[in-house]
């Protein structure tokens, strides 16, 4: 686009239908898309800024950006965040994690966060990806409207390049801010900004629109991809689990796709080229009766029988010498074996514990008294779901099994059987 003869604007998507907060650092940016949508909005905008506290004029810019706002008349808040100097990520990542989940904090349902990402970043993003290794979901590198519950992230200056900014700032005169982070080689995309992309143009003067483009037509592809996972899940789908024989029945690239698709709605990041041949190795192929766990990026997927789970880390499981006293309509369990709920606080007293072992057990619906075990086989209770699977105990004799039911004469103890609330992934309901 040429500055001169292309002038942008900024549209307001008809998906958002609250509130405009704009992510303001202060730089030349997100400088220009506050003023750009200051001049199109009416009472809906805001401005936010975030203060790390990374860089010693951090007060400074917060000023700077509260007096910007004021100027245009529009809301400003600031927000503090704190950041781990150890953080694993680093600190570049450690910042913008704060960043987002403090600006998140800001919406509401409709809302939209403006943030002002232009051309060049979507070039460096998609080199960057392609540097590590991405598939295709990476490439895309950034989409212009993405969901970021409970509203949108919008970023209406994707194709706009950095040149057509600079000249709408100068030509309304605007004043912004120079991070010396920016600048800053030790960050890989500062590093690729002013190191590799200067030589990049002189040898391909178009390049970051061919990069830019690339992530444009890689978003296309994905969004197919996407789409072609909607239609094979109905059949491979079993409540919260996947069929493991349906999915083997596949082909891999396929089968890679729908479990890439299936992991990203659950709220996981799909696993790595390798990880995913381990999986189709180590858990897919597994026999039948075996136990396979594979954990990456804070996922765990685990096997059980012909059902494929995806969850986030078990903690260990409760000590099976704990006991707990059951007084109150609901029960807090140990972490990760969710709560109890009564309507009402039980009749008499009631003490909750975990199995330890041979305990027998007589549902209301039928049968004689049977071993725990052989029940928890029949209703194909996972091992993980077995060792945090509350029992309850009335005067030393067992009365109800958390997903298995209630005794015979339950109801001499409450007005109706309990509610297992977020149970383990695999129990049964």
């Amino acid at each position: 686009m040429n500055a001169g003869h292309r002038p942008f604007t900024v549209q307001l998507p008809p998906a958002v239908r609250g509130r405009v907060i704009v992510a303001y650092s202060g730089g030349l940016d997100s400088t220009v898309l506050l003023h750009a949508l200051a001049s199109t909005m009416d009472g809906n905008l805001r401005a936010a800024h975030v203060h790390h506290g990374l860089q010693p004029q951090a007060e400074e810019w917060a000023s700077h950006c509260a007096a910007f706002a004021a100027r245009l008349s529009v809301p400003f808040e600031l927000l503090r965040v704190r950041i781990d100097p150890d953080d694993p990520a680093g600190p570049e990542a450690a910042a913008r994690r704060a960043r987002y989940a403090a600006l998140r904090g800001l919406l509401r349902p409709g809302d939209a966060l403006a943030v002002a990402h232009q051309r060049a970043d979507q070039a460096e993003t998609a080199l960057l990806r392609l540097l590590r290794g991405s598939g295709i979901a990476g490439l895309a590198a950034m989409r212009p409207l993405a969901e970021f519950p409970p509203g949108w992230l919008w970023r209406p200056l994707l194709d706009v390049p950095r040149d057509a900014l600079r000249a709408y700032a100068q030509r309304h005169r605007l004043p912004w801010i120079e991070d010396p982070h920016n600048r800053d080689a030790r960050y890989a995309r500062s590093w690729l900004r002013a190191e590799v992309f200067p030589v990049l143009r002189a040898r391909f003067p178009s390049a970051e629109d061919s990069l830019a483009r690339c992530a444009r037509l890689a978003a296309e592809a994905e969004d197919l991809l996407a789409a072609l996972a909607r239609l094979d899940l109905p059949a491979i789908e079993r409540g919260a689990a996947l069929s493991v024989s349906a999915l083997l029945a596949l082909d891999a690239a396929r089968r890679h796709n729908l479990l890439r698709h299936w992991l990203r709605a659950r709220g996981f990041e799909p696993p790595s080229l390798e990880a995913m041949e381990r999986i189709d190795r180590e858990v897919l192929a597994a026999a039948t009766d075996a136990e396979p766990l594979l954990h990456w990026d804070g996922c765990e997927l685990r096997r059980h029988r012909d059902a494929l789970y995806a969850m986030p880390p078990l903690p260990p499981p409760p000590d099976p010498a704990l006991s707990l006293a059951w007084t109150e309509a609901e029960l807090e369990l140990p972490e990760g074996c969710g709560r109890l709920r009564l309507r009402a606080r039980p009749k008499r007293m009631l003490t909750v514990r975990f199995a330890r072992g041979g305990e027998r057990f007589k549902p209301r619906l039928g049968g004689h008294h049977r071993r725990l075990r052989n029940l928890f086989q029949e209703h194909g209770v996972p091992p993980w779901v077995r060792l945090r699977t509350p029992v309850v105990e009335c005067a030393g004799r067992l009365v109800y099994v958390a997903g298995l039911g209630p005794a015979e004469d339950w109801a001499a103890l409450a007005d109706a059987a309990p509610e297992w609330i977020d149970p383990p992934p695999g129990a049964c309901r």
